[in-house]
């Protein structure tokens, strides 16, 4: 066998191991922010975030709770301290639209305290 095929093959096994394990370590990261959220948890969460060495915002897009986003899986978890956090740290263009607040009020948590955060937040 030529040597280029061989380290053509070993550098493509090695790639394949790599990216497998990051997989792992992104739906470790995932679980435990919507843990924490549900738990209201806004230590930890902060925490987790710390450690990982990552900002919300860069994550958000991807971290899915019980098929909502964590602002929504915060009002549905009534975790205030956690949702308020989250709410915080992410860009106001992501809450402007008010997607999550019509979420809120289309599925019977119109009262949760997140809402006036959002608005706030959005400037809505």
């Amino acid at each position: 066998m030529k040597l280029s095929t061989v380290l053509v093959s070993a550098s493509l096994c090695l790639a394949s191991v790599t990216f497998s394990h990051q997989a792992k370590a992104n739906d470790q990261l995932a679980l435990s922010l919507c843990e924490y959220v549900a738990a209201n948890d806004k230590g930890r969460l902060r925490d987790t975030l710390k450690d990982a060495k990552v900002k919300l915002r860069a994550v958000y897009d991807a971290v899915v709770c019980n098929g909502n986003n964590l602002v929504r899986h915060a009002i549905a978890s009534n975790a205030t301290d956690a949702g308020e956090f989250v709410v915080k740290n992410l860009p106001k263009s992501a809450l402007e639209d008010g997607a999550d607040i019509a979420w809120a009020e289309g599925n019977g948590h119109g009262g949760s305290a997140l809402i006036a955060v959002i608005k706030e937040r959005a400037g809505l």
